[in-house]
């Protein structure tokens, strides 16, 4: 990805979502722009406005992380914001260039004790993700509660094409929008991390040509951690569902995460998911790539 471009349009994106009342400015009556003016970032920032104007233009090459972590105060950005800031500031220096994918690699396959632990979570899904939402291993509980995203080849086994082109995902998501926002958070913060990834470049070309709602999120520029929360579901099986997750990042593989949903002890949820357990005992829940695997 055009790393110049993304450091102009999340900078420029950041500096339009806070007011001058927010940064403890006067606001006046003839403002032109939204959110704050360049001069006002840089003399919150404490850098002359030609050298924040440089940095707007999307030249992070150099920077030092004092001036980074001045920008990122001056701009109000959340520890999500402020690790994409830097990671884009990494990408200018070349500083990524020993994780830089060099060719294209075999594709990933769980080790056998990594399935085993899976397979040991048994009250909830539990699945392993990397960062451009690809499924790469799950449990049984997993495999049924994603029933939808592997019932199409078209998804390849991937939870934002699911969410954007498939429209079960409607009925999945009772909180669609929500969702959506989710998602193309993770994508945007893997493309920060990962500029090189031509995995993802591909996946957000298609989206961003397939989907109008997929587009619109992408040039907000959001990004987020994703580390735990609450989330709602509807599955066709066993209904409504109200899940707690935790991601975990495996330290075997830092750029994968492994995934659990639980439910509230005794709550509804928790014998939804005792029911999907029944359910996934009574159907065929390996996905695609298992059901190819030796």
């Amino acid at each position: 990805m055009d790393n110049q471009a993304e450091v102009r349009e999340f900078l420029t994106s950041r500096r339009a979502k806070i007011t001058p009342e927010q940064a403890g400015l006067p606001s006046g009556s003839r403002r032109r722009v939204p959110g704050l003016r360049r001069g006002e970032v840089a003399a919150l920032a404490d850098v002359s406005v030609e050298y924040y104007a440089k940095l707007e233009r999307g030249n992070l090459t150099g920077v030092s992380p004092a001036v980074l972590e001045a920008v990122a105060r001056a701009l109000q950005l959340d520890d999500a914001e402020r690790a994409h800031l830097l990671n884009l500031a990494h990408a200018a220096d070349g500083s990524d260039a020993l994780t830089r994918p060099r060719r294209r690699t075999a594709q990933w396959k769980p080790h056998r004790s990594l399935q085993w632990v899976l397979d040991a979570v048994t009250a909830g899904p539990a699945f392993v993700r990397n960062g451009r939402m690809d499924l790469l291993a799950a449990n049984a509980l997993a495999r049924a509660f994603y029933t939808d995203v592997y019932a199409s080849a078209g998804n390849q086994a991937n939870l934002a094409r699911f969410q954007f082109l498939d429209p079960a995902s409607r009925r999945f998501y009772p909180d669609w929008e929500q969702a959506a926002d989710v998602a193309v958070s993770i994508l945007r913060t893997e493309a920060g991390r990962n500029p090189h990834d031509k995995g993802l470049h591909d996946l957000v070309g298609e989206l961003s040509t397939r989907s109008d709602a997929f587009r619109t999120r992408w040039g907000a520029h959001n990004v987020r951690h994703h580390g735990t929360g609450t989330k709602r579901f509807h599955h066709h099986a066993v209904g409504d569902l109200t899940l707690a997750y935790e991601g975990l990042e495996m330290a075997a593989a830092p750029r994968l995460t492994l995934t659990v949903y639980t439910a509230e002890p005794g709550s509804a949820s928790e014998e939804g998911l005792r029911l999907l357990a029944s359910w996934a005992a009574t159907q065929n829940t390996a996905s695609p790539a298992e059901q190819g695997a030796d």
